[in-house]
């Protein structure tokens, strides 16, 4: 209560900031009180995930390392990264993408893994071995606009505590003035990562152009031959028509309702391979109107998932989000063939009917709801 009082001389900039639309809403859950506390504690959280933002932007201006991993860590499912260095490794030469089929689930009985039979008299039988679970795919990190891979600090710890050791990041230059070219450059640098790491596949985590640029790679370049799981975070998908000063800037025009970017991304495209999650939230300032951060083609295979009371840089630093982000990464969850296999939400529940939100007592502050 004390910081929340001690913030309420900015309430006015809190209120400018959040969207309209919400603000005028009059529900018991978005009361007086409980507008101006939740607006207190996301601005305040903003504001200090902005200043240690600061800080660690230095360390990840260049590019991480990356060593040619050997037999044995491919064999054992991890790379020679090592997160927080510098210099980038010499390139390898790119392969051309192949359309590999998606590697489909499996049950394998307990008797499978009974010691054979076969071993010569005398001789003690082989321990009997269970089955090593199948690879997780390597997990790429990409920033947004004027950002770089600092942002994922805390996330990728997190992703590295839960067993996703295999996750690199890519920095595209903040000069960048075309999501084609910054989507071509993804393609390139996903081939490399699954050649050193024997991968036919990998997952993508991308916050706010991130995500517009991963997308652009998955549905107009082919990507979804080498995407698994596309995770955004913020992520504009129809366009967003804050900061209008900004247009100056050629991706931020890309980035608006209507560009030729958007309507490339809006047309069919049937068959695409390519899981989407897509995490907005009701406290979004960049995101205008908020909805545009929801993820809703006829083609897609796609999974939106709100948050509440989290602002757009909180969003690939928050816990709530980060738990998220791993059960969307979770390969018993992933869903891998449009024919074989239907979207989750179409069995948790009827069409039209929202899921129940995650208790924020199970997850951390904030809540977050599939819709």
């Amino acid at each position: 209560m004390q910081v929340t009082r001690a913030l309420e001389p900015i309430l006015p900039i809190c209120r400018r900031l959040l969207p309209k639309r919400l603000t005028d809403l009059s529900t018991p859950f978005l009361s007086a009180p409980f507008l101006n506390a939740t607006l207190l504690k996301a601005t305040a959280l903003e504001i200090a995930i902005l200043a240690g933002h600061l800080v660690l932007y230095p360390s990840g201006i260049v590019q991480e390392r990356r060593d040619r991993p050997g037999p044995s860590d491919r064999r054992h499912g991890t790379t020679g990264d090592t997160p927080g260095h510098g210099e980038s490794a010499t390139a390898t030469a790119p392969h051309s993408p192949t359309a590999s089929a998606p590697p489909t689930a499996s049950v394998t009985s307990a008797t499978s893994a009974a010691p054979s039979t076969s071993a010569s008299p005398g001789t003690p039988d082989a321990p009997a071995r269970l089955p090593a679970p199948p690879p997780t795919p390597p997990v790429v990190l990409l920033h947004g606009f004027i950002d770089n891979r600092s942002v994922f600090v805390l996330l990728r710890r997190s992703l590295a505590q839960h067993g996703r050791h295999r996750v690199e990041s890519l920095n595209y230059s903040p000069l960048t003035c075309d999501i084609r070219s910054a989507a071509e450059l993804l393609g390139r640098h996903i081939e490399e990562i699954c050649e050193r790491a024997g991968a036919d596949r990998v997952d993508i985590v991308g916050h706010s152009l991130g995500g517009l640029i991963a997308r652009y790679y998955v549905q107009r370049l082919g990507g979804d031959t080498r995407v698994r799981t596309l995770v955004t975070l913020g992520t504009p998908h129809e366009g967003t028509r804050v900061a209008p000063l900004a247009n100056a800037h050629p991706i931020v025009r890309q980035m608006r309702p209507g560009s030729a970017v958007i309507e490339e991304l809006a047309l069919p495209a049937a068959g695409c391979r390519t899981r989407f999650v897509s995490f907005w939230s009701d406290l979004d300032h960049l995101m205008v109107p908020l909805e545009t951060a929801r993820l809703d083609h006829p083609d897609l295979m796609t999974e939106n998932v709100q948050v509440s009371g989290v602002g757009h840089l909180a969003l690939p630093v928050h816990p709530a989000v980060a738990t998220g982000i791993r059960r969307a990464l979770d390969p018993d969850d992933a869903v891998e063939d449009h024919v074989t296999a239907a979207p989750r939400a179409a069995s948790e529940a009827a069409p039209g009917v929202p899921s129940a939100a995650v208790p924020a007592s199970a997850v951390g502050a904030g809540g977050l709801t599939v819709a």
